[in-house]
């Protein structure tokens, strides 16, 4: 499966090289089908078996885990764990829901230019945890495919950051942490806490 971001660039790739393989042939037209699998290979967004981790926040993206504090979140502005997960340069672009819940507009917005997209996701039980999508390499601003009012699912894709970025996760203070430092993960499928209750 391509992600919807990709869709543009591979159709023009493809008939930019269909076109040349016409009028010039085989030869002349390799390197435009070098950039068709160019551009496959980078907005590639493969299925994921999602399991079902009730109170778990799965990890929004692959990468690393690079970073993990307390401090104040910017967005509700209240004292969180925050987990930071650097995206592979090469890997899979597309970010997922950590939890299933609600989408809600944040009181606050940092100013903060590199920070351009901070969802606010409330679960059922009342958690409230803030996925924040920075820009990648290329500085292009994350696409983000969660609406205010609308409710997702844990491990549905939420948006796309091109060419991998970084990001945050700002979870309740009593967290219970399940990764640290430097741990690869997957996101949908691999947790980063324990939401607890009681």
């Amino acid at each position: 499966m391509i992600a919807r971001e990709g869709l543009v660039p591979l159709l023009v790739a493809i008939l930019a090289a269909v076109m040349v393989m016409h009028f010039l042939g085989l030869l002349p037209s390799l390197a435009l089908w070098a950039l068709v699998l160019l551009v496959l290979v980078l907005f590639r967004d493969p299925e994921r078996d999602i399991p079902s981790r009730p109170l778990a926040v799965v990890s929004p993206a692959d990468g690393k885990v690079i970073s993990i504090s307390t401090e104040q979140d910017p967005y509700l502005l209240r004292r969180s764990i925050r987990v930071t997960v650097q995206m592979h340069p090469y890997g899979v672009f597309t970010t997922r829901s950590p939890v299933e819940g609600k989408v809600l507009e944040p009181p606050n917005f940092p100013d903060d230019a590199s920070k351009p997209h901070g969802v606010w996701l409330q679960t059922d039980e009342g958690d409230d945890i803030v996925l924040v999508m920075a820009r990648g390499r290329l500085h292009i601003e994350p696409r983000c495919y969660i609406r205010i009012g609308e409710r997702t699912g844990q491990g549905k894709r939420c948006g796309f950051v091109h060419l991998g970025g970084r990001v945050d996760v700002y979870l309740p203070e009593n967290s219970r942490l399940v990764v640290a430092e430097g741990d690869v993960v997957r996101s949908g499928t691999d947790p980063l806490a324990t939401l607890l209750h009681g």
